[in-house]
């Protein structure tokens, strides 16, 4: 099952906010505004990021359907596509210092196109991502695999950003899109999370409460996923993965 955060690209809307921006300089007004001039250029960016993220999507649709005829056993539980917003793309690099311009974009935001990837089992976590990292015209740019070593907080995720060819018109495009694998306990664990950290009102003390014993939840759901690893592994034959994939030198021409 894939569920879209996004609708489809909108282009008479993306083209208002960035006329807005350009005009007022209204993410942060204080900083440059969004050129006017590169404005097709952005929404020509957007429609690349956005089919990037559908070859990949279909990609991991096909390894699913792969799974389940050679083993019985579907990996991937189901997936969400999103692409950021203008807001969300401008306020990044404003934060960040960069310039406001397309190919600042392209140069250094990696996660503008994104697919969160909900597996059964850790197995799935690692044999997904090392089936689609294989694939000959895929190469892998950035593994950061919070499984093996999760954050302070206690979140566990297998994050890997993927470049992945676009063919327009002009040729093909070798575009990023970040892919995030978690099992479906890593995923409900990180979502309480976020809404606790960002979405609610709640008193310093409580906040801290509630962290602390999201760690703890963190840590005994890593021991119950362990224990129920193993006994799929003993009633299921599907590869058993422990290593995330290895990033590789980015060439465009490949």
């Amino acid at each position: 099952m894939i569920l879209d955060r996004h609708e489809r690209i909108n282009t008479a809307e993306i083209q208002a906010r960035l006329e807005k921006v350009a005009e007022t300089g209204s993410v942060e007004p204080e900083k440059p505004p969004f050129p006017a001039e590169e404005i097709t250029e952005f929404i020509d960016m957007m429609q690349v990021y956005e089919g990037a993220m559908y070859e990949i999507s279909t990609k991991l649709e096909v390894l699913d359907s792969e799974f389940h005829v050679h083993f019985a056993h579907d990996p991937i539980h189901h997936m969400e596509r999103r692409l950021k917003s203008v807001n969300s793309i401008l306020g990044k690099l404003q934060r960040r210092g960069l310039p406001m311009c397309t190919k600042s974009i392209r140069d250094n935001l990696f996660d503008v196109a994104g697919i969160r990837v909900i597996c059964n089992y850790r197995d799935d976590v690692y044999s997904v991502a090392n089936y689609l990292s294989s694939q000959s015209d895929i190469q892998v740019l950035r593994v950061k695999d919070y499984i093996k070593n999760p954050k302070q907080n206690g979140y566990r995720s297998l994050h890997v950003i993927y470049a992945v060819p676009v063919f327009l018109s002009t040729g093909e495009h070798y575009t990023p899109v970040e892919v995030q694998f978690r099992t479906i306990a890593m995923d409900y664990w990180a979502s309480l999370e976020h809404a606790l950290r960002y979405k609610s009102n709640l008193p310093d003390a409580k906040l801290t409460e509630h962290s602390q014993t999201l760690l703890d939840c963190a840590r005994s759901l890593q021991n119950i996923e362990t224990q129920m690893q193993n006994i799929h592994r003993d009633i299921n034959g599907a590869p058993q993965q422990e290593e995330a994939p290895t990033s590789q030198a980015f060439d465009p021409k490949r």
